[in-house]
């Protein structure tokens, strides 16, 4: 406080020292040509440093006090300043790598102008030699298991004596200590010297600056993807505590602040370049899985056939899992998303897939889990803009009974599992009206040269009729299903078209796909030339649902331009299946290649098809999630 009479100051610092007064709402940097001010009405001095100090209060502020008319000063204040770097750094700018910025650390925004450090779940076994996932532990096995942490910097600069009188306490919040785990080394490199830290019940680390290093290394891994009540926001902080005198408690001084955005898990659609091709090989099924592996041969494309004693004769490895990826700036790599399913694969995906860099991701159906809750019920459309707003990650498209009262509906969990990935915003379809209920056994995507770069495909009953009744028209009606095949019924096409029964049911499950259309086009921004309709016929009852009359070409394998498609066995007109013929004449000139595969009674019989009985891992985007606007 100034002392009694005096009407202005002059404030004077050391080279070290910048000073700015706040006079009249304007900030003005000293020295100026105004060499006294006024002291009343709450004058402001501001101060700063530009580099840590060497000693403790090595630089100085000296204040003079001056009466309305008085030269000479009636009081002064010395005020010693001692200059400490704290601050705690990540990859905030998402170069790949740790450095300072100007940006706002305690912050997190979307958008490629967007801001933010981003932490992966280490879901991952980077040493095949131990049990269950890396972040279930709270040791670091390997080198590579720190790759996939990102780092977390402490800077501290100044007098030793300063940090040996205060505390520096690295923190998380409460609410976030069972998202994170942090690893420190020291100054060590060596793995046995990494301890965790912080994370789970350890909410605090008392942090001692080395003598002879001014960084500290900090490995932080994620526990937990975004999901019901996580937003993915995780906050971690240090603060320079002044130590308390006896029986006081210590008072912060100063925190710094890092928040990091947990990295989303990222399905891939069908238009995606593939890099593996999965199929069970089962008793009956010898031909199939050479097939697929021919088209993935074609493809350039490793395949993996998952044998008996894993799958236990399930060879539905579609229904079983989803292949997707997390991805920070520093690194990418692939999880597998473990459906509630839980059949005779139910094992592979830890035993087999789970391994360094190649991640797993579960989640339950307490409820009791429905064939809508396997992964043929989950799938993503490519890039689309609707109505103005990009999804350029695409939208996942599930199955539901909507807009039936009651049905089926897939878990609770797995739905809200995948809203809280925020970058491929889901549409529920309407899939209940089928007797297995997946969104693959009416619609697919195929890539394409022109207009959005893909093709919906969508299953059409009334593609069907009207095919089969243009060669009626043209003397065919004689001609039957099923030629090849032994001990199947074989209607012919006068057959099928007479079959009043047949043809009111497909009126019904047209209606459905058309209700599934119009809720395509209008989230995914689709316009008529968007959508080929492949000929497909149903048969069942509204009571029991759908079922594919035929094999389902809809369910077929994209690998590339290269398509694997369920041999239809339609009826022969010149030499060709007429079936085939038309989804030649459609998906050819796009630049694709098809192959038709016969599924029928390794597959077909059994209610699924090709795109059921395969599974494929693919390339991740090169659009990086972070630069998306949810």
């Amino acid at each position: 406080s100034a002392p009694p009479g005096a009407a202005s100051f002059q404030a004077q610092g050391t080279p070290g020292v910048k000073l700015w007064v706040l006079h009249q709402a304007q900030s003005v940097k000293l020295p100026s040509s105004v060499t006294r001010w006024p002291l009343g009405p709450g004058p402001e001095l501001l101060l700063a440093m530009d580099a840590p100090s060497k000693d403790v209060g090595d630089e100085k502020v000296r204040i003079s006090y001056f009466r309305e008319d008085g030269g000479v000063p009636v009081g002064r204040a010395l005020l010693y300043l001692t200059c400490v770097e704290v601050s705690l750094d990540a990859d905030v700018n998402r170069s790949g790598a740790v450095s300072r910025t100007l940006l706002d650390k305690a912050s997190w925004t979307w958008g490629p102008e967007g801001h933010g450090a981003v932490l992966l779940v280490n879901c991952d076994r980077d040493d095949p030699g131990t049990e269950g996932l890396d972040n279930e532990d709270s040791a670091v096995r390997s080198y590579n298991d720190l790759k996939d942490m990102s780092q977390l910097v402490l800077r501290t600069r100044g007098p030793r004596a300063i940090f040996a009188g205060h505390r520096l306490l690295l923190h998380v919040d409460f609410g976030d200590a069972d998202k994170i785990r942090v690893f420190y080394g020291g100054s060590s490199s060596e793995l046995e010297t990494f301890k965790h830290v912080l994370g789970g019940s350890k909410l605090a680390y008392t942090v001692r600056p080395s003598r002879h290093c001014h960084e500290s290394v900090f490995y932080v891994e994620g526990l937990a993807f975004p999901d019901v009540g996580f937003s993915g926001l995780v906050s971690l902080h240090v603060t320079l505590l002044e130590s308390a005198e006896k029986g006081l408690l210590e008072s912060p001084i100063f925190t710094d602040s890092v928040v990091f955005r947990v990295a989303p898990w990222i399905m891939t659609p069908n238009t995606a370049a593939p890099l593996e091709v999965f199929v069970c090989s089962v008793d009956d099924n010898e031909g199939f899985v050479e097939a697929v592996g021919a088209l993935a041969e074609l493809a350039q494309c490793p395949l993996t056939v998952c044998p008996a004693p894993q799958n236990r004769q399930d060879r539905w490895i579609q229904d079983e899992v989803e292949f997707g990826y997390v991805q920070a700036p520093h690194k990418t790599f692939p999880v597998v998303f473990d459906s509630p399913r839980d059949r005779g694969l139910k094992d592979f995906p830890v035993r087999s897939i789970l391994g360094p860099d190649f991640g797993y991701v579960a989640r339950q159906a307490p409820e009791g889990a429905s064939s809508l809750d396997s992964f043929g019920n989950l799938e993503v459309s490519p890039p689309v803009t609707v109505r103005g707003k990009e999804f350029p990650l695409g939208r996942i498209l599930i199955g539901s009974s909507f807009p039936r009262l009651g049905g089926r509906r897939m878990a609770k969990a797995v739905r809200d599992f995948l809203v809280a990935q925020k970058v491929q915003a889901p549409v529920e379809l309407f899939s209940d009206w089928l007797q297995v209920g997946h969104v693959d056994e009416f619609l697919s995507f195929v890539p394409a040269p022109d207009r959005k770069g893909f093709r919906l495909l969508l299953a059409s009953p009334s593609a069907c009729y009207q095919l089969l009744r243009e060669k009626q028209e043209e003397g065919f009606g004689e001609a039957a299903m099923f030629q090849a095949l032994d001990r199947v019924p074989k209607p012919t096409i006068n057959e099928i078209l007479a079959n009043e029964e047949l043809r009111k049911f497909n009126d019904y499950a047209q209606s459905c796909i058309s209700w599934n259309r119009d809720i395509l086009k209008r989230s995914l921004g689709l316009a008529e030339p968007d959508i080929l309709d492949i000929p497909q016929l149903f048969q069942g009852d509204a009571a029991s649902g759908a079922e594919a009359f035929f094999p389902d070409m809809v369910n077929m394998l994209v690998l590339g331009r290269h398509l694997g498609i369920p041999k239809p066995f339609g009826p022969v007109v010149g030499g060709r299946c007429c079936l085939e013929q038309r989804v030649r004449e459609l998906l050819e000139p796009l630049g694709l290649s098809c192959t038709f595969i016969d599924d029928f009674f390794s597959y077909h019989v059994l209610l699924g098809e090709v795109h059921c009985g395969t599974n494929v891992r693919r390339k991740p985007f090169a659009f990086k999630w972070w630069h998306v606007v949810p």
